[in-house]
């Protein structure tokens, strides 16, 4: 079983990223999305091209970062209807400042807020420095305390993720379930590919 060790335990995996183990199927993902308290990392939608923009995009200026795709758009308001079809709240949730993760948010989930500790670096190649600072800030959001019963949802980007888990989410579109284990680590319960939840 896929595991996130504590923060302080974190080892951030670039290399030779990880394949997360598909745990529980798509079904049971939703029911268990369903029954509230697990934080969803959804990563954003597709964007018109894809390609590295970490050195040029300013988080303020969308013509200077990928956008997404029209197919984009339909995407992430499909994965929004697939929570409302199948009774998930989205209790809270937050983005990346970068335009492609909060106009996912907006258009799957129509409110959200932003936060710059799930933005990726601006560096072509990371330093440690960077990626530490990238697992800090996921995992800061992913371990700060849940409602009883609430989902937390989190729409960013594949560098913070992994740096955090260890894992590369793809596709992108990806929806991660993770579930905290009470001290300040997490379990990953499996994922959902875009194309997976209409109708399951």
């Amino acid at each position: 079983m896929t595991r996130v060790l504590p923060l302080a335990a974190c080892a951030a995996v670039f290399a030779f990223p990880a394949t997360a183990t598909e745990n529980f199927t798509p079904q049971e993902l939703v029911t268990t999305m369903q029954q509230g308290g697990v934080v969803i990392f959804i990563r954003h939608a597709t964007t018109e091209t894809d390609y590295a923009d970490q050195v040029d995009a300013d988080p303020t200026d969308c013509s200077t970062q990928r956008t997404l795709s029209e197919a984009g758009w339909h995407e992430a308001v499909q994965i929004g209807e697939s929570f409302r079809y199948f009774d998930i709240a989205a209790d809270e949730v937050i983005s990346s400042q970068y335009c492609r993760a909060w106009q996912t948010a907006w258009l799957a989930f129509g409110e959200y807020h932003q936060d710059a500790g799930l933005n990726f670096a601006p560096a072509e190649d990371y330093t440690e420095e960077q990626i530490a600072q990238m697992r800090d800030g996921m995992m800061a959001a992913m371990t700060a305390p849940l409602e009883e019963g609430q989902n937390r949802i989190l729409v960013g980007h594949d560098d913070p993720f992994e740096a955090a888990t260890g894992v590369y989410p793809e596709p992108m579109g990806v929806t991660y379930v993770l579930r905290p284990d009470g001290s300040g680590g997490m379990e990953i319960l499996g994922y959902i590919t875009p194309e997976r939840w209409p109708g399951l």
